[in-house]
């Protein structure tokens, strides 16, 4: 007696689509390890450009280069100019002329001029005002205010000694006792690095799924992927799945410079820092699939990936110039900007710690900005050669 033949069992379509993720996604992992161009992207670029930035972009002045005027040499002009030279932030020289450093001043080869005037010891002794000159470069006004601002420090620690020496009583009954948080050295690298590592990554991960879905395109292989009945989603996961993992890398490289090379405190834990560089990848991979929708050259994507990744976060994400002060059309396309969030974000795991009023808000924004390009991404997705 025959049995009744059974109905073949429907596959699940679920099934067939995870099968052609994970297959496209080894054969683009394959492609990535066989490629050197890649890892020199996601491990090398890295370290070189955050050598670079590390040690090449710094708001600190080391040493002053000043000229001190001192028109009329007296013990407290003397004990003065001993507490400029003592310090490791003067190079201090000494004229009886200000027109002696005029020419220096003019040529950068000094930073500023410090004038005492003939009759400082007589107004000093009859407890008069005593000004002390200062002369800068305005041209470069960050120097200047640096230079005012240390001088001005210098002169009140000396005045401050001689109070106390002579067992007079303080100036003033309020005396400000400045306290910074975070970053109690000053130290302009504690905040430079973490910036300078949201950067780069900004830059690796656009570059990474520019290139390699725009080599497809010149190698000709883009044809082999466009035959397989891989959808649109199924082909933008299987770029995404291995870049990000080169991306993790890259992210492990610089971390790992700026703590154990630049000496930056990691204050934050690991699960925050991987969640917060987690949301920032899928951010810039996806701009980088969506740079290779219109760039089927890597010269091209290349070059479109540096204008729409570096340049923005250079500009708008607060690692060196201040949004707050740029005019308002300006204040609203940063907002625009990945870097912004991801700069803050890091800067707070790093010096901050785990503070959920910031680093959540940031997190949430990029979440939403990577659904936001990969939904244009798949768009602009086309699975046909033309």
């Amino acid at each position: 007696m025959t049995q009744p033949l059974q109905p073949a069992a429907i596959p699940d379509p679920r099934e067939g689509r995870l099968r052609r993720i994970k297959a496209l996604a080894r054969k683009e992992t394959l492609q990535t390890l066989r490629d050197p161009s890649s890892l020199i992207v996601a491990i090398v670029l890295p370290m070189l450009l955050l050598f670079l930035y590390g040690y090449g972009v710094s708001f600190d002045v080391t040493t002053v280069r000043i000229g001190l005027v001192i028109e009329n040499p007296t013990p407290w002009t003397d004990e003065f100019k001993q507490s400029l030279s003592n310090t490791r932030y003067f190079d201090v020289r000494v004229s009886p002329s200000r027109q002696a450093f005029l020419a220096d001043l003019a040529a950068a080869r000094l930073e500023g001029i410090v004038v005492i005037s003939g009759d400082f010891s007589q107004r000093l002794g009859r407890a008069d005002t005593a000004p002390v000159q200062i002369v800068t470069d305005g041209s470069d006004p960050n120097t200047a205010a640096l230079v005012t601002g240390y001088v001005q420090g210098a002169w009140q620690s000396w005045l401050s000694q001689r109070l106390l020496s002579a067992g007079a009583p303080p100036v003033g009954l309020v005396v400000p006792v400045p306290r910074v948080w975070f970053n109690p050295e000053l130290e302009s690298r504690r905040f430079l690095v973490p910036g300078s590592i949201a950067l780069i990554l900004m830059m690796i991960g656009s570059l990474l799924t520019a290139l390699v879905v725009s080599r497809e395109w010149e190698r000709g292989t883009i044809e082999a992927l466009l035959a397989t009945p891989a959808s649109v989603p199924e082909f933008l996961i299987s770029k995404v799945v291995p870049n990000f993992a080169l991306g993790c890398v890259a992210m492990a490289v610089s971390v790992a410079f700026a703590i154990f090379v630049f000496d930056v405190p990691l204050r934050g834990s690991a699960l925050m820092l991987i969640a917060v560089t987690a949301a920032f990848l899928l951010v810039a991979l996806s701009i980088g699939l969506l740079i290779s929708t219109v760039a089927h050259t890597q010269f091209v994507a290349s070059q479109i990936a540096m204008l729409a990744s570096f340049l923005p976060g250079l500009f708008f994400s607060n690692f060196i110039f201040e949004v707050a002060s740029m005019p308002a059309p300006l204040r609203a396309f940063s907002l625009l900007v990945p870097a912004r969030y991801f700069v803050s974000a890091l800067q707070t795991v790093f010096l901050a710690g785990d503070i959920a009023a910031v680093l959540v808000p940031n997190i949430l924004i990029l979440l939403l900005m990577s659904a936001a390009v990969l939904a244009l991404t798949a768009r602009n997705s086309r699975m046909r050669l033309d």
